[in-house]
């Protein structure tokens, strides 16, 4: 009697586990071969790098992550905008030392009309007026050459009224200078009468020749002068030379 209750337990325990086996095989929980790890039947299971990896963006495609290095809108470099050749600033344009501005020449006596007019304040002066008659803006270099006669000197300039910038005249335009004769204290030497002026124009260089000299009337009894004999340079102002 116990032999056959324990026939009858083995068989139903046997039934069990191979019922259990069977379930394992169908839901793939059952033991695995070595040789076929990472497959389910026979499937490659993709690995976390490739499934979560992103193709880069090529140039031109809109909304990409990778360098873009086209013309596209992605989040790479973009293109620089290339700037108009009309927003340029052309060479002279604007200022008036462009094609504009009119020939400029040295004023001699050829383009402008030279008085000499004595003064009597200040005392002893002469007051040169030159007055451009050409059509085109002319410049006065320097100061005047002063001559009486003969004389065989130049008389020097004050450098106290070296101006600026040069003297520049528009057609119609006058410059001035003034030429110191004597000293009033009567301190020069070799005081002698003129009644010939000559006023030589001097070149964009020093003592250069700046063209035809004029030779403007002087008073019938002439000019008296010494050696205190002296110049102030060409000056746009009539004041600036009347006061020196």
């Amino acid at each position: 009697m116990r032999t056959s209750r324990r026939v009858r337990l083995l068989a139903a325990t046997g039934a069990a586990v191979a019922a259990l086996a069977l379930t394992a095989c169908q839901n793939g929980t059952g033991t695995k071969d070595e040789g076929a790890s990472g497959q389910v039947g026979g499937t490659p299971t993709p690995s976390a790098s490739s499934a979560t990896s992103t193709p880069k963006a090529s140039g031109g495609s809109t909304g990409g992550t990778g360098t873009d290095t086209g013309t596209g809108t992605g989040a790479g470099r973009s293109t620089p905008t290339p700037v108009s050749n009309t927003a340029a600033k052309k060479p002279g344009s604007g200022s008036g030392q462009g094609g504009t501005t009119a020939t400029r020449v040295l004023c001699n006596g050829s383009n402008t009309t030279v008085t000499a007019q004595p003064l009597s304040r200040p005392l002893n002066h002469m007051l040169l007026t030159v007055t451009n008659t050409g059509s085109k803006l002319c410049d006065l270099t320097y100061y005047p050459v002063v001559r009486f006669d003969e004389m065989q000197w130049v008389p020097q300039p004050d450098e106290a009224t070296h101006p600026q910038a040069v003297t520049s005249l528009a057609p119609g335009e006058s410059g001035y200078a003034s030429v110191l004769l004597s000293a009033a204290d009567g301190s020069g030497d070799g005081g002698t009468t003129g009644h010939k002026l000559t006023i030589a124009f001097q070149g964009m260089t020093p003592n250069s020749s700046g063209g035809a000299s004029a030779t403007p009337t002087l008073p019938a009894k002439g000019v008296y002068y010494d050696s205190s004999l002296r110049v102030t340079y060409w000056q746009q102002d009539r004041d600036d030379a009347v006061n020196w």
